[in-house]
């Protein structure tokens, strides 16, 4: 049977994450050391997809910080630094597949540091949980699902991060409103049901976010993927 153009539109979502995913695993493996920069690590992250994962463009900027750097919301620009073989490191990526955005983010822990190792494995459990309680709940507002997001981050003893716990996502470039800085964000305020079609009267689809703050250890972690397509 030939998918409907609904079903398409979600398959190819998760088809470009499948992608990152991959992407994921290399930069991993492959590239994640000590005693770089992490402009060095941001710069081999981009030769690696263009040459071996077909990435031409990301759709938002690179994001690889590491220590204290991770505290840094989204908008900053922390200047550069060494990564150390303690250190705590989140990759942050907007990969467009085709005409496909994908946005992956994971923490990395180099060494054995109890505290960090902590909160890295206390991301993707939270994620899980906050997106059972979303799908759990037909009508959720972003500004409901946000303070979701809060509430399971505080149940871990932790903070949760950052002012927003997601965003839309789609086709490059995905459904914007200039200047809006709620009505397409998982965030305080925003009361729109989250599954409503979009402007291109499709469904629109959401990346969930999780950020914890360990506010003692002076560091925080990150965790992204889709919310709406599994």
């Amino acid at each position: 049977m030939t998918p409907t153009p609904e079903t398409q539109r979600a398959l190819s979502l998760l088809t470009a994450q499948q992608k990152a995913i991959s992407l994921f695993t290399e930069i991993e493996t492959s590239l994640i050391r000590p005693g770089i920069s992490e402009k060095q690590l941001s710069n081999e992250i981009h030769a690696l997809g263009a040459a071996r994962h077909g990435v031409r463009t990301h759709w938002h900027k690179r994001v690889i910080r590491s220590g204290p750097n991770t505290l840094s919301p989204f908008n900053d620009n922390p200047p550069d630094r060494i990564i150390q073989p303690d250190d705590i490191l989140v990759v942050d990526l907007g990969p467009v597949f085709e005409e496909w955005e994908a946005d992956f983010g994971r923490t990395y822990v180099l060494g054995d540091d109890p505290a960090k190792l902590k909160l890295r494995d206390t991301l993707q459990p939270v994620w899980e949980i906050v997106k059972a309680r979303f799908d759990a709940d037909q009508g959720m507002t972003g500004d409901e699902l946000y303070r979701v997001a809060c509430e399971e981050v505080g149940k871990t003893g932790y903070v949760f991060g950052a002012h927003i716990a997601g965003h839309l996502v789609g086709s490059f470039p995905h459904e914007r409103i200039p200047n809006d800085k709620v009505a397409l964000y998982i965030t305080e305020g925003n009361e729109e049901r989250m599954r409503v079609r979009g402007k291109d009267g499709f469904v629109r689809h959401w990346i969930l976010e999780i950020h914890i703050r360990d506010p003692v250890g002076g560091f925080a972690g990150f965790t992204e993927q889709l919310l709406t397509v599994d």
